[in-house]
């Protein structure tokens, strides 16, 4: 079953479309990339889902249920521009946005010992947010996103702001919460993390769904039948059935790399064998586009 699903939503501001008819379900225990550059209409979405704005039209479904008031309980929001009160010791802003979140203080003071004793940060609890790291107020602000365990949990750009060990303690929890039932919604435009975190990804660009599917279906769909040799010798009398893209440089006895098209339908096994009578063969890999080059060529596609 989907726990979110959005019909036709659009969104006006003055003169900018920031939506335009935007469609897209997510499935229940799965980690969701929101794609897309900035300004594409993936924080207005999000803002829409929260219900901190409203849509000028169309629907959206929590769990088979049109999206109201009640849902807030059931989403975690990690927002990009971070909203902890500088003023306030950690413990007491936990302690404060786990009740806004409907948990009665013996459960919230429960959960904020759990959450700091697993991140290993139980001493900062009498801290001011002032005095924090930009690190360390990440993690406090993602241990108030997800502490009332949320079923539907929205990270845009999470890992903004972490060093690269604590990045990996966060993809870890991520990971981990999907494990443990959880929904993750993770927003980015930068594509680093995509493939290793996403088992589906949306992608939108100038308010409009451009790309919608599970990254392995996505990836497949790109492919070039382009095949990477890494090889010992001259490629120069292979077959002309086959397009070298790339031809390696260097020395014959150089292991080389070198990049070559197959005809639409042709086995590799067909272009192996026509190899190896010609060249030492040291490896031999299809090359499938990325999600960032599958992106890149998605958003050039629509530019004005």
């Amino acid at each position: 079953m989907n726990i979110l699903n959005i019909q036709q939503v659009s969104k006006r501001y003055g003169d900018h479309q920031a939506l335009s008819e935007v469609s897209l379900s997510v499935g229940s225990n799965q980690i969701f990339g929101l794609l897309g550059p900035n300004g594409a209409g993936k924080t207005t979405l999000i803002r829409i889902i929260n219900q901190i704005i409203n849509p000028d039209s169309g629907l959206i479904e929590i769990n088979g249920e049109k999206l109201q008031p009640k849902h807030i309980e059931l989403i975690g929001y990690l927002p990009e521009e971070r909203g902890l009160y500088k003023k306030m010791k950690v413990l007491d802003q936990l302690l404060y946005l786990a009740q806004l979140k409907g948990l009665k203080s013996s459960d919230a003071k429960a959960k904020i010992k759990y959450w700091l004793e697993r991140f290993d940060i139980v001493s900062w609890k009498d801290k001011k947010v002032e005095d924090l790291s930009k690190g360390m107020a990440q993690k406090i602000q993602f241990v108030a996103t997800v502490m009332h365990d949320p079923k539907l949990i929205i990270l845009d750009e999470p890992f903004s702001g972490f060093d690269p060990v604590n990045a990996n303690i966060i993809k870890e929890e991520i990971f981990r919460l999907r494990d443990q039932g959880a929904t993750i919604i993770f927003s980015t435009h930068r594509m680093e993390s995509v493939e290793q975190l996403c088992d589906s990804i949306a992608m939108i660009n100038k308010s409009k769904v451009i790309l919608n599917g599970t990254v392995k279906e996505i990836r497949n769909s790109y492919k070039a039948n382009l095949y990477e040799v890494k090889h010992k010798g001259n490629l120069s009398t292979l077959s002309s059935d086959f397009s070298i893209v790339e031809a390696g440089d260097g020395l014959s006895e150089e292991l080389l790399t070198s990049l070559i098209k197959v005809p639409e339908g042709t086995s590799p096994n067909t272009l192996l064998q026509a190899l190896l009578p010609l060249v030492e063969v040291h490896a031999f890999e299809e090359k499938i586009p990325s999600v960032n080059d599958i992106f890149i060529a998605k958003v050039q596609e629509v530019a004005p």
